[in-house]
């Protein structure tokens, strides 16, 4: 029993498996639970899961939020440098698998005979599906741009190589390429997306993701497969067709259409971020990214929403905790801590540094799935580097965030002409508090290209106690001279999964940080 156990621990898999033996089968069962459960419940629980633990302050606060530098570290600055806490990925993979095993749940009692009569009563059968479909692409998309070839199941295709999520036939699963991945996922979103019935509800109700919209829940699956097509075009033969595919199904037209998670009011269910500084002061703004807020960097002017993504240096701890925040009213009230410094210089420069601002640190928050900004960026690299779009990815992010019209026509009457390079690091910009993304980003295409990269040299904000005013970012993981390319694999799955593992690490080009995932070319 212990063994059984502790591989599907380390798979990830959780599962609610058959009792060892028909002699314990009664001691098994969990009096509390249900073994069909309202898909409304399933569905909700899910997301909110999803989002805290990979928005909180280990996935998100010590691993990629500072990779792409939205965030520093005021205390332990090794992760910054690359050398994070194992067990960081290790939740990221295992409680992914959690939730996608939710979502499988829900397209199981959708599609028995046995229940899906039942299952009806909560909404259209297909169109829990397509949610569901939907959600697994989205999750297993994170899970293959952070690691590599992983375990991989899917709706709508039998490959011998899918055997995630099933564990009564496959206790030790294959690891799927990234190929095979990235090519079923654009299938099932578009499968997904055209299975929906927009005449019926998604859920009859208590939907918290799309509020029932069943053409919300549509225009997210293509835009999310536009974002997955353009990250593999040129990798995947099929990527190119889903992309103009995609856009001609319907993709998102405003900020409307952006899909996020909205947190509670109250120190109960508050957003992951937010309840993380209820008893750690350990994140700061990056000061390479206010350096480009600022328009000290990359050749923007005064971006407005500095003041709703950063605190002045003013606010402390307790002011974050009793909610009293305000938002700076000059730029110079604000300042980034330095990134990736030695952890002995970094007391000296955490008073120094702002915290995020108020706008984000709130118990209400929404925590973004994918949002309308995210998607005009897109269309404007589909379309050519296009201006037009490139505006209005502008416009709508600041929008989102709350500026006044009159500052978002005074920003955009600066902005440079659309390029490659403008386009891409204002897409960064949007996709603030949106680490996974902007890390993928980064990697696919090289911007923004004002990050602090290993083995250059910055400024501190304030003389250290030695009087030294300058430091050398150095990258803790030996080789790795750039932003992470994938994290390491689970310890425990190297270790109870041995064949497949090392079978994986054989086709990605070892289990490495510097080990590229197919469409990392640039």
């Amino acid at each position: 029993m212990k063994k059984i156990i502790s591989i599907l621990t380390i798979s990830g898999f959780f599962l609610i498996t058959n009792s060892c033996s028909d002699k314990f089968e009664e001691i098994d069962i969990n009096p509390n639970s249900t073994e069909n459960p309202l898909p409304t419940g399933l569905f909700n629980n899910a997301n909110k899961e999803y989002m805290d633990f990979t928005r909180d302050g280990w996935v998100s606060g010590r691993m990629m939020l500072p990779w792409v530098q939205y965030s520093a570290q005021r205390q332990y600055t090794e992760e910054d440098r690359y050398q994070y806490r194992l067990s960081t990925d290790d939740q990221l993979w295992r409680r992914s698998y959690y939730v996608a095993n939710d979502f499988k749940k829900i397209i199981s009692l959708n599609t028995d005979p046995a229940t899906a009569a039942q299952m009806s009563n909560y909404g259209s059968n297909k169109n829990q599906i397509a949610a569901a479909r939907i959600m697994l692409s989205y999750v297993f998309l994170n899970l293959v741009d952070s690691f590599g070839d992983i375990p991989y199941w899917s709706y709508g295709n039998q490959d011998a190589d899918f055997q995630a999520l099933d564990v009564d036939k496959y206790i030790q699963p294959k690891f799927a390429s990234q190929q095979k991945i990235y090519t079923d996922i654009m299938k099932e979103l578009k499968e997904a997306s055209e299975m929906i019935e927009l005449d019926k509800n998604i859920l009859t109700e208590g939907d918290q993701l799309f509020g029932g919209d069943p053409e919300k829940m549509k225009k997210f699956a293509n835009s999310l497969r536009l974002r997955v097509a353009t990250r593999v075009k040129g990798v995947i033969p099929t990527a190119t067709a889903h992309i103009t595919d995609a856009i001609a199904s319907g993709v998102m037209t405003s900020n409307d259409d952006t899909v996020g998670l909205t947190y509670e009011n109250n120190l109960v269910n508050p957003s992951p971020f937010f309840l993380t500084y209820q008893s750690r002061s350990d994140f700061a703004i990056s000061k390479t990214f206010v350096q480009l807020l600022k328009g000290e960097t990359g050749g923007f002017t005064e971006d407005p929403r500095l003041f709703k993504y950063a605190s002045p240096v003013s606010v402390k701890i307790g002011n974050i905790r009793g909610q009293t925040m305000t938002e700076a009213t000059s730029a110079s009230q604000i300042s980034g801590m330095p990134y990736g410094l030695p952890s002995t210089l970094a007391p000296s420069q955490a008073g120094a540094s702002s915290f995020f601002g108020a706008s984000v640190l709130k118990p209400a928050y929404t925590e973004i799935f994918m949002e309308y900004a995210e998607v005009e960026f897109l269309l404007a690299e589909a379309n050519g580097w296009s201006q037009a779009n490139y505006v209005k990815g502008v416009e709508a992010s600041m929008e989102r965030w709350g500026i006044t019209q009159a500052k978002i026509d005074a920003f955009v009457g600066t902005l440079p002409a659309a390029n490659k390079q403008n386009v891409l690091t204002q897409k960064y910009i949007a996709l603030f508090m949106q680490p996974s993304e902007a890390w993928a980003e980064y990697r696919r295409t090289g911007y923004p290209n004002t990050l602090l990269l290993p083995g250059q040299t910055a400024n501190l904000n304030v003389p250290s106690a030695t009087g030294q005013t300058s430091y050398t970012f150095t990258s803790l993981i030996a080789g790795l001279t750039d932003v992470p390319n994938r994290v390491f694999y689970p310890t425990q799955v190297q270790t109870l999964n041995t064949a497949n593992y090392q079978a994986a690490s054989t086709a990605i080009g070892g289990d490495k940080m510097d080990s590229k995932l197919i469409w990392d070319t640039n």
